[in-house]
């Protein structure tokens, strides 16, 4: 519980005392975007995550930096105004501001799938990238509330499956685990719950928890020149 919070972890993993952080002999990294690229650089892992052909990582970088501020907050600003401000403050949603960021992912849904989805394939070609990987991590925040991201978007829908059934069962244990844990958070009102215990619901889209776990799972299975890939949970 709270490893991360702890002065060991600081000293040990990561100064800035989150997770994701990637240990790699003398070198602590944290943010999962920043990691991501020391794996491509060190090739530790395959090269269609960030790929060189057709200006493939140009392409991704373009979407890295357009998501900050739109796939990403609006996500983010859903999820909050829905569900993680009513749960801590132990009321009902405030309408107004829910239908407001429910507008405004529409609006950033419908950007996302015009810009980045191709009639096809994933967003990078045929083959998954980290685009991918980033990009269903924030879907996955609304839709776990009860967001239905697919009305009227059929390039989403067959895009989102078709990145779901390449991750197989790393998605669905990954999904499975964050499902039960929100579950188990809506079941104790009751109980005084602290920011920092809920931190782990927030970090899908801040910090790339999830990304970075299915990364981990999914293509980091013989990483002998890592010493770890932190991604614990806090509650």
């Amino acid at each position: 519980m709270s490893e991360h919070l702890t002065g060991e972890y600081r000293d040990k993993v990561t100064r800035f005392k989150k997770v994701p952080a990637l240990t790699d002999h003398n070198l602590q990294l944290s943010e999962s975007v920043a990691m991501f690229r020391h794996l491509i650089r060190e090739n530790i892992i395959p090269e269609h995550w960030y790929p060189r052909k057709n200006f493939g990582r140009s392409r991704i970088d373009e979407f890295l930096e357009w998501r900050q501020r739109n796939l990403g907050l609006a996500s983010t600003d859903y999820f909050q105004q829905k569900w993680l401000v009513p749960y801590l403050q132990k009321r009902q949603p405030n309408e107004s501001a829910v239908n407001m960021a429910e507008k405004q992912l529409n609006h950033t849904l419908n950007e996302f799938e015009q810009l980045f989805l191709q009639s096809k394939g994933f967003m990078i070609g045929d083959n998954i990238s980290y685009a991918d990987l980033l990009a269903i991590c924030e879907i996955d925040q609304p839709k776990y509330i009860g967001f239905n991201p697919f009305i009227h978007r059929p390039k989403l829908d067959r895009w989102y499956k078709t990145v779901r059934d390449e991750l197989g069962t790393y998605y669905k244990e990954v999904t499975h685990e964050f499902d039960n844990k929100l579950r188990t958070a809506e079941k104790s009102h009751k109980e005084a719950i602290s920011l920092k215990h809920l931190f782990v619901v927030v970090v899908i889209t801040i910090h790339g928890i999830v990304p970075i776990i299915w990364i981990y799972r999914e293509v980091l299975k013989d990483l002998a020149c890592i010493d770890y890939v932190h991604t614990g949970t806090f509650f």
